[in-house]
């Protein structure tokens, strides 16, 4: 598996235990602030591709510029492409973490499903 890029925000709790995972499973991982450097639109269209093209889930749904967007409301009614931009423009939008390997990769933090996903 090639290094993983770990998109992460340093103030969320989730991102520390998903590093404390990688860490403690000795796990090498490419940290990358992901408000300051989103992930890049080929990166978001590969990780539609896992989740089945459920945009919705690569939205960090319980964030504050998704609230003032209202894209609760929005979402549905937008292209996949208006969304991909969305999620490229503005790294707060995306569900940390982001996590990618090549053609595969992870949002949020679940153990049980990092541990299907990593080597």
């Amino acid at each position: 598996m090639a290094k993983l890029k770990f998109y992460e925000y340093k103030g969320c709790d989730t991102c520390r235990k998903a590093k404390k995972f990688l860490d403690a499973n000795g796990i090498a991982y490419q940290p990358i602030p992901i408000r300051e450097t989103p992930p890049a639109k080929t990166e978001i269209i590969k990780m539609l591709a896992v989740y089945d093209g459920n945009i919705r889930r690569l939205f960090s749904t319980s964030g504050v510029d998704y609230k003032q967007l209202k894209l609760s409301e929005k979402l549905p009614h937008l292209s996949s492409n208006e969304a991909i931009n969305l999620l490229a423009a503005n790294g707060n939008l995306v569900k940390r973490p982001f996590v990618i390997s090549g053609c595969s990769g992870v949002v949020g933090f679940n153990e049980e499903e990092w541990q299907q996903f990593l080597p």
